[in-house]
């Protein structure tokens, strides 16, 4: 199988979850409840299919090795460091953020919210930019 859509791939959904995330805070800044849970949840869905679709191409394709020189190489590693430190984080809290948001305790809801939309945001744009650095301004192949 061809693994070499599953990068680009995932940055699309990273993106696309981030713009819905975006998207979902302007709406509930808005007092647009019905349009905030469909941005949110769609973020969620998209980013369940990117988990999934990243933990593939990972399994399938290995490791791909970053072929950057220079001042480039700390600032690739301090950022996808920071990314995947903050990823690991990210299900928990969307999970524990969109249980009280369905149980209807928007007040637990809101101060979880608060702590999970900047990390969610941050993991979703970065996720695009280590790809950005990776796959088009220091390729390895």
């Amino acid at each position: 199988m061809n693994y070499e859509i599953f990068p680009p791939l995932n940055a699309c959904l990273n993106g696309l979850s981030g713009l819905f995330l975006l998207t979902g805070f302007w709406f509930i800044k808005n007092k647009n409840k019905n349009a905030h849970r469909f941005c949110m949840l769609s973020a969620f869905i998209t980013s369940i299919v990117f988990l999934g679709c990243y933990l593939y191409y990972h399994f399938h394709a290995g490791v791909l090795h970053f072929a950057g020189q220079g001042w480039i190489r700390p600032v690739y590693f301090t950022l996808l460091t920071s990314h995947t430190i903050l990823a690991v984080c990210v299900p928990v809290l969307a999970i524990i953020t969109l249980r009280w948001a369905l149980k209807g305790d928007f007040k637990k809801h809101k101060a979880i919210a608060r702590i999970t939309f900047p990390i969610w945001l941050y993991v979703s744009v970065t996720g695009v930019v280590v790809y950005w650095i990776l796959y088009h301004l220091y390729p390895s192949y």
